[in-house]
């Protein structure tokens, strides 16, 4: 997958956005890979700010729609892992002032 393809990939994740915290899942720092394979299998491994999130379905569902607009997206893959874990570190300057969390 080339670079240009990432960022579109990457571009339209920024457009789901986590509902508790109103801030989009890239930015939060959730997500920790896309790939796209031969056969447009796009395959997201990302986690959750906290396991058991009530609303992991919901974020999946929004993964699968945004990324089924992308015309070499034919398949949409979820892989939420827990390792390495979420923190705070991983959110974007952007991220962290609009929560109001010091840099």
């Amino acid at each position: 997958m080339d670079e240009a393809l990432k960022e579109n990939l990457m571009g339209a994740l920024e457009n789901v956005i986590d509902p508790e915290l109103g801030i989009d899942i890239v930015n939060l720092g959730l997500i920790y890979d896309v790939d796209l394979d031969e056969n447009g299998l796009c395959t997201v491994t990302m986690t959750l700010t906290a396991m058991g999130c009530p609303l992991s379905a919901h974020i999946e569902r929004d993964i699968q729609f945004v990324l089924s607009d992308i015309p070499e997206v034919k398949e949409t893959k979820v892989n939420i892992v827990w390792d390495p874990p979420w923190s705070k570190d991983k959110m974007s300057r952007y991220a962290k002032i609009a929560l109001g969390i010091p840099d």
